[in-house]
């Protein structure tokens, strides 16, 4: 089945959902398991997703302010990064996703960024200025992003977006990718928030769409077999090792977020995600 929507031919079947202004099947391009996605999109509900970003959001900006200039200046938990770099990932990446919404709504195919290079630039010249202007540039584009989430909640949350090269990814699951860089990077900034502080609905939401966007280093086989009830195995190997614990646990070890206390009796972490 076809449906016009904003100009764009959009093919709907069983197992793929993508948007193609040409209106040829364009499934090779599909990286993501649409039917995962689906099934994400039914437990995790646009509108509490929202409801819990937003939360997500405020209590990151009340942690950031209180962060002195030297604070904003020193290295946080991503190697190589400072408290600043954090900060104007997260602005530039909701910026990133208004530009993706946009896409969607005027039916012009657009990339989040224009490219590598442009993304490093904004990130480093961003990083240096003061902690007022990183305050409220985090301030600014989220309401923005807010803003523009508002627009997307009239649009069928099946419509896919290209989230990155060749991943096409349900509109309705866009505020839970929000979710995830908020929460994630609110610990990297290692101002007090730990990945074990997060609400145990919240992190079985985020395990779910690390695992549907993970991609498994080689040789890697790992099974997932949260208290919650879920399970997932990732990657591929002879044999698998299972680890079990709480959501908030399992998807800090997937990610590379639990401190050295808490992985003590873990295998090693991936490299941070």
């Amino acid at each position: 089945m076809r449906i016009q929507l904003f100009g764009w031919t959009i093919a709907l079947k069983s197992d793929q959902l993508t948007h193609d202004k040409s209106g040829k099947n364009r499934g090779d391009r599909v990286a993501w398991d649409l039917a995962h996605q689906e099934a994400l999109s039914i437990v995790a509900p646009r509108s509490e997703i929202r409801k819990i970003k937003l939360e997500a959001t405020q209590r990151l900006l009340g942690d950031t302010i209180a962060l002195s200039e030297r604070a904003w200046q020193e290295p946080c938990r991503l190697p190589g990064w400072t408290r600043a770099h954090v900060a104007t990932h997260l602005a530039r990446s909701a910026d990133a996703f208004v530009r993706s919404i946009d896409s969607v709504l005027t039916g012009r195919r657009a990339p989040m960024y224009d490219s590598d290079e442009d993304r490093d630039l904004a990130l480093e010249r961003g990083s240096e200025r003061s902690g007022l202007d990183l305050q409220i540039d985090l301030d600014t584009s989220a309401g923005n992003l807010s803003e523009r989430f508002d627009v997307l909640d009239s649009v069928p949350g099946r419509l896919t977006i290209e989230f990155s090269p060749g991943c096409f990814l349900r509109s309705d699951l866009l505020p839970l990718a929000r979710l995830y860089e908020v929460v994630i990077h609110h610990v990297d900034l290692d101002c007090g928030f730990d990945v074990t502080q997060i609400n145990p609905v919240t992190a079985r939401w985020l395990l779910e769409w690390t695992v549907l966007s993970y991609q498994a280093p080689y040789g890697m086989a790992v099974r997932l077999v949260s208290d919650s009830g879920f399970t997932a195995v990732i990657g591929a190997s002879n044999s698998e090792t299972v680890i079990t614990g709480p959501d908030a646990v399992l998807l800090g070890w997937l990610t590379g977020r639990l401190n050295a206390a808490e992985a003590l009796d873990l295998p090693a972490q991936p490299q941070l995600a």
